[in-house]
């Protein structure tokens, strides 16, 4: 055999090697640290070996079973080790499944999978790490938070995988898929927030509150608001602060649609959205700075974010405005897609932008046209929330909701017109 293609072999099973026991060495540290566990830095570095060298021996000898009896053969130590020196606090189960992974990521990097194995590994390792944060977590959930998250895994993985990725409908503008898609979308938004309202507290300050009240739900945060300022002046403040965060935070969520949907609309709506967010944190700033430190949140509460029956209902909301949409731009052109975006924006940017990215992506609208749209439904939406502030919280919020709003909007037009 040549030398230089013996050496680029021997190269290739060192790499191996050093990368199983390095991975073994990560998740042994941690569980080193345990005084319970019956295995630890030098056990599960070479337990990673051990699971490279059987993928060898099997690969070499084309008997699978070689890999199988190591990987038994492992179970039983551990299981040994626990029942020999026995610990009531601890029974090892963590351990066990811990070296057993470690052994399975030490075969998959024979087999060429790397990468994986060692994302996987580092992944496991974090999970060891991270023990006690995770019992809270799981102390602080309700039986509400639970069905929320149970309910996005049914949107997520497994109405939306069986469901049907074709054209439908009139225009072709319907796929159940992409329509799915959308509400799983929308619902991990919501979540997202929900969970960060409910985990990190509510006493954050108000901008960090606008910032997830707005991930979960612009419009019931600005209503919620609107409502504490119109029963204390001590909180108008506060609450313009933090229905202004949440209006914001509406902008980089449209921004994050588009690029993990419609990357090729960034460049023409990415002015958009940061001339607002520029405009309208610059007053949101200047407003906080006014803000007593000692002011209390109110507390604000929200749905199920996830809730399938909400998930039905923007689904449908979704797939009639796709179809208007599609109807009024074939048959009025631009002026029917733009009424379409500014009566729709008025209640739900959401759908109305979600849908000019879908005809986007379907090559029946142009880029501007969807720009257009969307920063119409944006401005529309905009003005809704005045509405809903202005009759809630009455005269006292006129001036700097209108102020505020009106910086958003004049930023994302000054982007616009670029």
């Amino acid at each position: 055999m040549n030398t230089n293609v013996m050496t680029t072999v021997g190269m290739d099973f060192i790499q191996d090697f050093g990368i199983a026991v390095g991975l073994g060495l990560l998740m042994g540290l941690e569980r080193e640290r345990n005084p319970s566990a019956r295995a630890g830095l030098r056990t599960f570095g070479l337990v990673g070996m051990l699971g490279t060298v059987a993928a060898l021996l099997a690969d070499k000898t084309g008997n699978a079973w070689i890999l199988a009896a190591g990987l038994l053969m492992v179970g039983l130590m551990m299981v040994a080790a626990y029942l020999i020196h026995p610990d009531e606090k601890d029974p090892g189960t963590t351990s066990v499944v811990a070296l057993l992974l470690c052994y399975c990521y030490g075969a998959m990097i024979w087999y060429g999978h790397q990468t994986l194995a060692v994302m996987l590994g580092i992944s496991t390792t974090v999970l060891l790490y991270f023990k006690a944060e995770l019992r809270k977590v799981s102390e602080k959930l309700t039986r509400k938070d639970i069905i929320s998250i149970l309910q996005f895994a049914v949107l997520s993985l497994v109405i939306l995988p069986i469901l049907p990725d074709a054209n439908l409908g009139p225009y072709d503008a319907l796929s159940p898929r992409q329509v799915w898609w959308m509400v799983v979308l929308i619902s991990g938004f919501s979540l997202a927030g929900y969970a960060a309202l409910r985990f990190m507290g509510q006493q954050l300050g108000a901008p960090l509150l606008g910032i997830f009240g707005g991930l979960a739900s612009s419009t019931a945060t600005t209503l919620v608001f609107a409502r504490h300022a119109a029963g204390s002046d001590a909180l108008v403040k506060v609450s313009l602060v933090v229905v202004l965060t949440a209006n914001l935070v509406v902008l980089f969520r449209l921004g994050a649609y588009a690029a993990v949907l419609q990357p090729g609309l960034l460049h023409e709506l990415v002015p958009v959205m940061l001339g607002g967010l520029l405009c309208g944190s610059v007053y949101v700033l200047l407003t906080w700075r006014g803000l007593s430190q000692q002011t209390e949140m109110p507390p604000m509460e929200f749905s199920n974010p996830a809730e399938i029956r909400t998930a039905l209902a923007f689904g449908c909301i979704y797939a009639l405005v796709l179809v208007i949409t599609a109807a009024l731009s074939d048959h009025a052109g631009s002026s029917g897609l733009y009424l379409a975006s500014l009566v729709s924006g008025l209640t739900d940017v959401d759908a109305i932008a979600l849908s000019s990215m879908r005809l986007y992506g379907l090559e029946k609208l142009s880029s501007t046209e969807a720009v257009n749209s969307i920063t119409l439904a944006m401005l529309a939406n905009l003005t809704f929330k005045f509405g809903i502030v202005v009759t809630v919280a009455g005269r006292r919020m006129i001036r700097p909701i209108a102020a505020g709003f009106g910086s958003i909007a004049l930023g994302s037009i000054a982007g616009w017109l670029l």
